[in-house]
């Protein structure tokens, strides 16, 4: 948001406003409504996805609010095109649509805020102003279930494992320094320790592995991505 000059010491302008939304009834009302408050400044409105794109291109709205089901061109492509095209303009999805599918689809292609359809005159104003200040918003209903979402994403992320288990972290930075190709004299040089700890830790690292000679461990190690 820009300073408006003609407002008392600079305040922040309004945030400029385009409404996309099918239904004239619902998109005049909420025009009418939003305009009624001069708490925002709504510049445009578009009756599908495919005319909030153009519009969004031409006009560079603060904030696209959207509706996402809509002929043509949905809601959620039209705010991927947007946001794509336009980093600095934001979406905030307002839909009848709860379910989570259509509220992650909405926030992978880019949306920062959602309300359902229903929402009132203020938190519709709250969630515009926080919005166009590069704020993420979510309905009260909606906040704790995104949550919760992410909370179960991360419990179901793997948990990465060091290779070989069975070495301790010294001798797995030894095999490690091996798979690189250094010789022993070099690995002691590299961590400071004397040739005959190194040649000690090197038995163990064969022994660990079950492999022949150093040759094998190489292969193991490199095959597990040490050496590099």
């Amino acid at each position: 948001m820009t300073s408006d000059p003609s407002s008392p010491r600079g305040a922040p302008a309004p945030p400029r406003v385009l409404l996309a939304d099918d239904h004239p009834v619902y998109r005049d009302g909420l025009r009418m409504m939003l305009a009624s408050t001069g708490a925002v400044d709504v510049v445009a409105t578009a009756a599908d996805g495919a005319e909030a794109v153009v519009l969004a291109g031409r006009l560079r709205p603060d904030v696209v609010v959207m509706d996402l089901q809509m002929p043509g061109l949905g809601g959620i492509e039209a705010t991927r095109r947007i946001v794509s095209a336009h980093p600095g303009t934001g979406v905030l999805v307002l839909t009848m649509h709860d379910d989570d599918e259509s509220v992650f689809a909405a926030m992978l292609a880019g949306a920062r805020g959602y309300l359902v359809k229903g929402a009132d005159q203020g938190e519709i104003l709250r969630a515009i102003t926080a919005v166009a200040s590069g704020e993420a918003i979510f309905g009260p209903a909606l906040a704790g279930r995104v949550t919760a979402y992410f909370a179960r994403l991360a419990t179901l992320r793997p948990t990465v494992e060091e290779p070989f288990p069975q070495l301790t972290a010294r001798e797995r930075e030894v095999l490690d320094l091996i798979a690189a190709g250094l010789p022993n004299r070099a690995i002691a040089e590299r961590l400071v320790l004397s040739p005959k700890t190194i040649r000690n830790n090197v038995s163990n690292v064969l022994a660990k592995l079950q492999v022949a000679d150093r040759a094998e461990a190489i292969i193991r190690a490199r095959d597990a991505g040490l050496g590099r």
